[in-house]
């Protein structure tokens, strides 16, 4: 599958739209787009994986660490790691969480 992510990018009045872009039994891959002041609270993931912003502005907070979420930032994150994020304005990543 080949996709130009910025064409799948698509914003809510609010809230959080998510789209799969790979799903399979070792990778899943999903694009999130965030409408400016959403929150999304603390919450850990069972997987390991990372975080790849592709535009916006916001915060990613990762065990504590407050990290800036602008284009280009790469999150790593291990498994149960407890997190949260803020979108201050529109912002879009990737997520991608490795299975197994």
């Amino acid at each position: 599958m080949n996709e130009q992510i910025k064409e799948l990018i698509e914003y809510p009045k609010k809230g959080i739209l998510s789209k799969s872009i790979v799903g399979n039994n070792k990778l899943d891959v999903t694009l999130f787009c965030m409408a400016a002041g959403t929150e999304m609270s603390e919450h850990t993931s069972v997987k390991q994986g990372f975080v790849y912003v592709i535009e916006g502005d916001g915060v990613f907070n990762l065990e504590g660490k407050a990290i800036k979420m602008s284009p280009g930032a790469f999150i790593y994150m291990n498994e149960n790691a407890v997190h949260s994020l803020k979108a201050n304005e529109n912002t879009s990543f990737i997520l991608a969480l490795v299975n197994g």
